[in-house]
């Protein structure tokens, strides 16, 4: 009996990759189209017709083109508290909240930032206040004590808000730097001030 549903999970997770894969080439087809034709050019047809697939499936996978863009900024809570998670325990929260947010700035390809940067000033970006929920949380479990609580929330505001600051930096200056770059000047800046006042 044991063996029956040992057996079922490969099928299973085969079929899960095969979903993933494709949503990940719709995705993939989408954000390549937004950057050759322009978003607003660019229609649910087109993307569907790169893809490989029909209109019917792209809506298996997505609701519309915005769907597509709003994917690459829905998951930056979720990516920094994944990257907290492996931080060491002994790290400052602080430290570990800068290194998160450094190296998931730092693994998005430049392109693919321009357009979320279009996406975010078009005002259909997600709402900070949820990323920063999915930053406390994790601050909260890897650091659990009460009285850190306070402090905790404070530094995932400062994240999310950091990170938020250094994307228009990076708009003003139309992507001619790395955004990694204005991410750790921010971190460093907030860091100064907070070291000076408070000593």
């Amino acid at each position: 009996m044991t063996r029956d549903r040992e057996d079922d999970l490969p099928v299973e997770g085969l079929r899960e990759r095969k979903r993933r894969e494709t949503a990940e080439r719709i995705r993939e087809t989408g954000i390549r189209l937004f950057m050759e034709k322009g978003y607003a050019a660019t229609t649910l047809e087109d993307i569907a017709g790169e893809a490989g697939i029909s209109r019917r499936t792209f809506f298996y996978y997505y609701k519309s083109k915005d769907d597509i863009l709003l994917t690459m900024q829905n998951g930056t809570g979720a990516a920094v508290a994944a990257a907290l998670r492996e931080a060491p325990p002994d790290k400052r929260p602080f430290e570990a909240v800068r290194d998160a947010v450094l190296r998931l700035t730092a693994s998005i390809p430049h392109d693919e930032l321009i357009v979320l940067d279009r996406l975010m000033r078009s005002g259909k970006a997600a709402s900070y206040i949820q990323h920063e929920q999915t930053v406390f949380a994790a601050l909260r479990k890897k650091w659990p004590e009460p009285e850190r609580e306070a402090a905790l929330r404070w530094i995932a505001m400062l994240a999310i808000g950091g990170l938020r600051l250094s994307l228009e930096a990076f708009s003003r200056e139309e992507g001619k730097r790395p955004l990694v770059d204005f991410v750790r000047e921010a971190f460093d800046t907030l860091e100064h001030e907070v070291g000076h006042h408070g000593s």
